[in-house]
């Protein structure tokens, strides 16, 4: 008899283990992580604005990046595939790898209903504007630390004025990820990548403003506070280390995304400089750009 694999890969179980998380609780969330969408999360993906990709570059590196449109620009044809009508931002300028088997991970999120869900699937068709995954994970979100926002539709046009390479000391820099209070991440295992969860992830992090700092050695630093207890991120981090960020600035339009090497520091004395955070994740940028109206849509923070 073949043995079934587990849903979470080396990495994740040990930082589950060292977060003391428990057998039985684990026994039991296996069964949230689906190799189908339920016809909710079908529904609630073809009336998205906005799709947050995790995609490698040829050199394995994880960028996160968005994909934009109006509503139906994802498709869902079967509970197993999700077709997406528009190229990912900055495809071309990093290099993104969209070849038939390729991983990538996938975050649906509603700024206006706090509601996101999850898919981590392989590629199975990549052409200009059209991109179709085939499921390999699905499983939904809780809504904490999400940043309400309302995204006005009507603009599906993407304009980006500039696109360069950036650094940490850039002012634009700077002021973006000082000033965001939500952030992506895309992560990814180490070694082959052979679907599952032992591919790429994305995920969404939120906080005040200020969440995620930078350091005097120019390091990015963000607490790490409860949540579903999988640790894909984390356990990504654990096994691989490399990530990828989507710094948005709703206001303006502009963007950060930079990839570079995350760690897990679990010092508890550092930890609790930040107030309810259970660990503290570090990044060191390799690679930065900057991208000036890189949302098509405005959103402006709910009261």
């Amino acid at each position: 008899m073949q043995q079934r694999r587990s849903t979470f890969h080396d990495g994740e179980r040990a930082v589950q283990a060292r977060a003391g998380v428990s057998g039985e609780w684990l026994n039991r969330s296996e069964s949230f992580v689906r190799s189908e969408m339920p016809q909710q999360h079908r529904s609630f993906f073809e009336n998205l604005q906005m799709l947050i990709l995790g995609l490698l570059d040829s050199d394995g590196r994880p960028w996160c990046v968005p994909a934009l449109g109006p509503r139906g620009f994802l498709v869902s044809p079967t509970p197993d595939t999700l077709e997406i009508h528009r190229d990912p931002v900055l495809l071309s300028e990093l290099g993104l790898v969209r070849s038939v088997g390729a991983s990538v991970g996938i975050l649906g999120i509603d700024l206006t209903s706090r509601r996101r869900n999850r898919l981590n699937g392989r590629i199975q068709h990549a052409s200009p504007g059209e991109m179709t995954i085939v499921v390999d994970q699905s499983y939904g979100n809780c809504p904490q630390y999400i940043q309400t926002r309302h995204l006005p539709s009507g603009q599906d046009k993407l304009a980006v004025v500039a696109r360069r390479r950036g650094s940490i000391t850039d002012p634009e820099v700077r002021r973006i990820i000082e000033a965001a209070d939500t952030f992506f991440i895309a992560s990814r295992a180490a070694g082959s990548l052979d679907g599952g969860s032992a591919g790429v992830d994305a995920s969404h992090r939120g906080g005040n403003p200020g969440f995620l700092g930078i350091n005097g050695n120019g390091t990015l630093s963000f607490p790490d506070f409860s949540g579903n207890r999988f640790f894909n991120t984390l356990g990504n981090i654990e096994s691989d280390g490399r990530v990828g960020l989507f710094v948005p600035d709703f206001e303006t339009g502009e963007a950060i995304v930079l990839t570079g090497r995350g760690s897990i520091d679990w010092d508890p004395e550092r930890i609790k400089t930040f107030e309810g955070a259970e660990r503290v994740v570090d990044v060191v940028p390799e690679e930065i750009w900057y991208a000036d109206a890189v949302l098509p849509v405005i959103g402006t923070k709910s009261e």
